[in-house]
């Protein structure tokens, strides 16, 4: 009889103690309503046991964007974040291959999105565990890029895609139609002056014309890319590709064609020569540095009434597999992304955030460069980033280039390309 006293004692006591945490939770989950948004990383479990450090890797020169934020997080937390910059390249994953078994790697770090696959399956990064509440405050398309096999394995801390960039000496304004555009280069300057160019035999940039008419790399099953469904060669995609072949006919000189073409493209509209291109906001700096007055919107409709479909990039951060403290380097992730930081963090690199709430900020929306971006990147698409995508550039690009040359057919050409995809995804990723 004691021992069913003392049981249903405890039970009762149970229950209080729910009741009595039940207020605290669910002030928690209301949220504070400021742009700060502490409150939302309440999502991980405080109760761990709180590490004297956590160690970050940051992408180089970009680690003035990271300060603020490190600093509040220490003030709030009493934890002490130790950050390093490393070149965001296939150096930092290799580098994270070495450092995370041996136990010195970081806690935290950034990646681009389509790396995310390669690394959730050698089991390298962790995935985390957010509130809605959380993920709603991103665009749909930046926390797709964050998600590998169903599960959400970081944060989005920047977007980037490519966009309309004209010489304003040229081009009064951005054309509303690549129509208009055709019809404008066909009458702009002289033999070696160019009303408009793209890199459209490079796949990064030739897919958002083929996209546009509805072809696509990888289908969709439940919001995971599907690598036995491709849409390469489809009726959408041949007839991009035959946009592309024309304006290759009509309009871009033939040195635009290969492994040359970016840095003679960039030569030409720096020069002034070119009234305008297709290209990312990576191309600002050198067109500031060159004195170039330009100005940027998103890319013009296509005949058919769509938007090209651009890829989109998206960095994120996300939490090591090695890591031994799992819940507060989630806890760092959420912070390092809420509004507040996130709205610093453009202000000092000009790298744009996905956080919804700063897309409609006047600091974004009323900067003709960062609008640019934040509006092409909502008709873009994500860059796959299952670890198949690897098998699709090389063939792609080849036959994009014979496409441009004139040397194939477009239906031909993506025929052969898919093919050698198919082929190449069935022999070396049979396992995945």
């Amino acid at each position: 009889m004691k021992r069913w006293l003392s049981v249903l004692l405890i039970a009762f006591l149970a229950v209080g103690l729910l009741a009595a945490c039940a207020p605290e939770r669910e002030q928690e989950a209301e949220g504070s309503g400021t742009d700060g948004e502490s409150s939302e990383e309440g999502s991980t479990d405080e109760t761990a046991e709180k590490p004297e450090k956590l160690v970050v890797w940051e992408d180089k020169d970009k680690g003035v964007g990271l300060e603020p934020a490190i600093e509040s997080f220490e003030e709030e937390y009493g934890i002490e974040v130790e950050f390093k910059e490393l070149n965001m390249s296939d150096k930092m994953r290799e580098q994270l291959r070495l450092d995370g078994p041996a136990g010195t790697g970081p806690d935290v770090l950034t990646l681009p999105h389509d790396q995310i696959g390669q690394l959730a399956i050698e089991g390298l990064i962790s995935p985390i565990e957010v509130d809605s509440s959380v993920t709603d405050k991103f665009t749909e398309s930046s926390i797709q890029a964050q998600t590998y096999d169903g599960k959400l394995y970081g944060l989005p801390k920047a977007t980037e895609t490519p966009v309309f960039i004209y010489n304003k000496e040229h081009m009064d304004q951005a054309p509303e139609s690549f129509d208009e555009l055709y019809e404008f280069s066909q009458d702009f300057g002289g033999d070696k002056e160019y009303g408009f160019l793209a890199l459209w035999d490079n796949f990064y940039f030739g897919n958002a014309i083929m996209a546009g008419y509805g072809g696509y790399v990888f289908g969709d099953d439940n919001g995971a890319a599907n690598p036995q469904d491709l849409g390469l060669n489809n009726e959408g995609a041949i007839e991009g590709a035959q946009y592309i072949q024309k304006w290759y006919e009509d309009v871009f000189p033939a040195g635009i064609v290969g492994e040359s073409g970016g840095s003679a493209k960039d030569g030409l509209f720096q020069d002034g020569d070119v009234a305008s291109m297709m290209d990312g906001p990576w191309a600002y700096q050198a067109l500031n540095e060159a004195g170039i007055d330009y100005g940027v919107a998103p890319l013009p409709e296509l005949p058919n009434g769509e938007f090209p479909q651009t890829f989109i990039g998206v960095k994120g951060w996300h939490v090591s597999a090695q890591s031994e403290n799992q819940e507060w380097s989630t806890k760092l992730v959420e912070h390092l992304t809420n509004a507040e930081n996130a709205k610093i963090r453009y202000e000092k690199t000009d790298e744009i955030p996905p956080v919804k709430s700063l897309m409609e900020d006047p600091i974004i929306a009323d900067n003709e460069k960062a609008n640019a971006v934040a509006v092409q990147s909502q008709r873009g698409t994500p860059m796959p980033n299952i670890p198949e995508m690897g098998e699709v550039w090389e063939p792609m690009a080849q036959a994009l280039q014979v496409i441009a040359t004139g040397k194939s057919s477009p239906e031909e050409a993506l025929n052969e390309a898919q093919e050698t995809v198919k082929t190449n995804i069935e022999l070396n990723h049979s396992g995945n």
